[in-house]
């Protein structure tokens, strides 16, 4: 399987999936089959390729390979037919979680503004037959949250003989199966503990919303609609809270692009509607984003907490600096002519490189970096922000960039709804459940030796 981040030939590795590589997966279209009522049938123009997630050299074992694969319409589309049969107790409660960095792409494929589009592809979803869209922006609160709160933990901790610092942000999937699978030590220590947005969301869904609802984890099918193929690699993750229950967050990972081929595909006649939310009839009306130019924002949101917190600054309008490229950039906070904070994102898997070589080396100036392993952030993920070519599609990009920074930014702190949950899902803030349900741990790389350095 081929990486979709770099272009050395070394990077592939033969799997049993192999033959699958360059075989299309069918998506189900709207249209009857057989003239059976309110059954799917299949197209074969609608192709996903296991070339297209980021895993390489050996990160993806054979197993694994052959589960993304089954990542697919396919299984969305089998969970709504099965719900068509008369017999109930084989039905599904169907949940669909669709991430904010993905709207920008539905809005400028159809467009519209971000809101607009998210109301269009919620009544769009619900016409098929799901029966709840959400969110995914209150788990990525909770995931900001808690990942300020371990900042500040490990800056007061850090010593010369026990260091905690940097802290690498942990929501991208991606770099987090790269520094599991390839790196281990010493970087998998500096990885931030909090869990990734989608991670978080699946717990909410079977967790939380399952028991307001009555409902078995195992009863409900759970999609989540992002804009990377590694998502789906994502999902297969099993140290989730629900895995208690024998139920995954996440059952089916579906890239943007692969709901828009739907969606431009079909004939059904689609009324508008408002997403939903966690709290029974409330609906979500207006569209809110963190404060990120292409993703959850993790750098300034922390930066301002522990600027606050650590130093009794208030941080207002967080300034950049571009550096190496335009996807590597520096914030820092002074006082008297002293650095205080230093901060860093790096986008697309040169610029981790980088970062990870001045880490092994003991010559690395950051306390924090903000790690996305797509150059240009979640918004240029290989799942919606390409041309039929394969290449990056730059005037697509720049539209999406455009319609997501017209989007209002909401800081996770002034969320109602997520300190309600603090209180009655988890405990409290500070409780051993937060730990549970919030926060993960990281494994060794089990890789021989060689098999971890990457040359660029």
């Amino acid at each position: 399987m081929k990486c979709e981040h770099c272009t050395r030939k070394e990077c592939s590795k033969k799997t049993k999936t192999d033959d699958q590589e360059n075989a299309s997966v069918d998506v189900p279209s709207l249209a009857l089959e057989n003239g059976e009522k309110g059954e799917f049938h299949k197209l074969a123009d609608a192709k996903i390729f296991l070339s297209d997630c980021l895993a390489c050299d050996s990160c993806v074992t054979a197993e694994e390979g052959l589960q993304v694969s089954q990542q697919n319409a396919k299984d969305f589309f089998r969970v709504l037919n099965l719900n068509k049969k008369c017999d109930t107790s084989q039905h599904k409660v169907l949940v669909v979680s669709v991430c904010p960095q993905s709207l920008p792409y539905f809005a400028a494929k159809f467009r519209l503004s971000v809101t607009d589009a998210s109301r269009r592809l919620c009544g769009f979803l619900k016409s098929l037959g799901v029966h709840y869209v959400f969110d995914t922006t209150i788990a990525a609160d909770f995931s900001v949250l808690e990942s300020q709160k371990e900042f500040v933990r490990r800056f007061r901790q850090h010593s010369e003989e026990e260091p905690a610092l940097p802290m690498l942000t942990s929501a991208c999937p991606g770099w987090v199966r790269y520094a599991e699978r390839v790196l281990g030590h010493p970087v998998t220590p500096h990885l931030c503990t909090a869990k990734s947005p989608q991670q978080i969301m699946g717990s909410l869904v079977k967790d939380y919303f399952a028991r307001r609802q009555n409902l078995s984890p195992d009863k409900i099918f759970h999609v989540i609609v992002a804009p990377c193929y590694d998502r789906k690699l994502e999902a297969l993750r099993e140290d989730v809270p629900t895995a208690l229950h024998g139920s995954r967050g996440a059952d089916c990972v579906l890239t943007s692009g692969e709901v828009v081929q739907i969606m431009e595909q079909s004939d059904l006649v689609v009324k508008d509607a408002a997403v939903d939310t966690l709290f029974g009839g409330l609906k979500e009306e207006e569209v809110r984003r963190h404060d990120g130019a292409s993703s959850d924002g993790y750098l300034a949101h922390v930066f301002r907490h522990a600027a606050k917190q650590l130093f009794d600054e208030d941080v207002g309008e967080v300034t950049y600096r571009t550096l190496r490229n335009k996807d590597f950039q520096e914030v820092t906070l002074e006082k008297n002519g002293e650095v205080l904070l230093r901060f860093a994102a790096a986008y697309g898997f040169r610029n981790i490189q980088n970062v990870v070589l001045k880490l092994k080396k003991g010559r690395f100036p950051y306390h924090f970096v903000e790690v996305l392993a797509c150059a240009g952030g979640c918004l240029n993920g290989r799942g919606q922000a390409q041309a039929e070519d394969g290449r990056a599609d730059k005037a697509l990009l720049r539209q999406m960039e455009g319609k997501y920074a017209d989007v209002p930014v909401r800081p996770p702190e002034t969320s109602a709804h997520v300190q309600e949950l603090y209180r009655e899902w988890l405990d409290g803030a500070d409780s051993p459940r937060v730990r549970e349900a919030l926060h993960t741990v990281y494994q060794g790389p089990g890789l021989p030796a060689a098999s971890r350095d990457i040359k660029w």
